[in-house]
């Protein structure tokens, strides 16, 4: 099975190897990045639309490339407040080759509130990197491992967000 992901992002591509083993045996996933069309750190209804937006570019790379695959997929990681709190969420959106979609969220986890203003004007990971002294965590296991003590990393929420979008897909009729 052929799945594309709209990333070349290493945390984002093993997040979802680690979703789609759980259903699937012989997968192999190839990274190629494309726009989302949305702010650097999607904030609210950008979280979705950023990821739908992936996969529609990733498809139409394909289709320019004449590259097939049996899955398109995305994953926009972002700040929302929809549920009344600042938080941090990951969306997945997924399509199979036959056009069918689904969408799947990760856990999200609370932010300051003296960190809202900063994440959405540069990006979470950035601040992340300051907070903690480190370099580049976005592409590894995230900020989030280290705010849960290695309890929960970034590959882990995008695992989530990925499963959660499976769902549609490998429950047959029933879903």
């Amino acid at each position: 099975m052929k799945i594309l992901i709209a990333t070349k992002n290493p945390g984002k591509i093993e997040g979802a190897k680690r979703a789609f083993l759980n259903y699937f045996d012989d997968i192999t996933i190839e990274g190629i990045p494309v726009s989302s069309d949305v702010g650097e750190e999607p904030v609210n209804d950008e979280l979705y639309n950023g990821s739908n937006n992936r996969v529609e570019n990733l498809k139409k790379y394909a289709k320019d490339n004449n590259i097939e695959a049996d899955y398109y997929i995305a994953v926009e990681s972002g700040i929302t407040n929809q549920l009344g709190k600042w938080l941090i969420i990951n969306i997945a959106t997924i399509e199979d080759k036959y056009g069918k979609k689904s969408i799947g969220s990760s856990s999200g986890f609370p932010v300051p509130d003296k960190y809202v203003d900063e994440i959405i004007s540069t990006d979470l990971g950035k601040l992340m990197d300051k907070i903690f002294n480190e370099e580049d965590l976005r592409s590894k296991q995230g900020g989030v491992s280290l705010l849960t003590k290695g309890v929960i990393s970034r590959y882990d929420l995008t695992e989530q967000a990925f499963v959660m979008a499976l769902t549609q897909f490998i429950n047959g009729d029933i879903w």
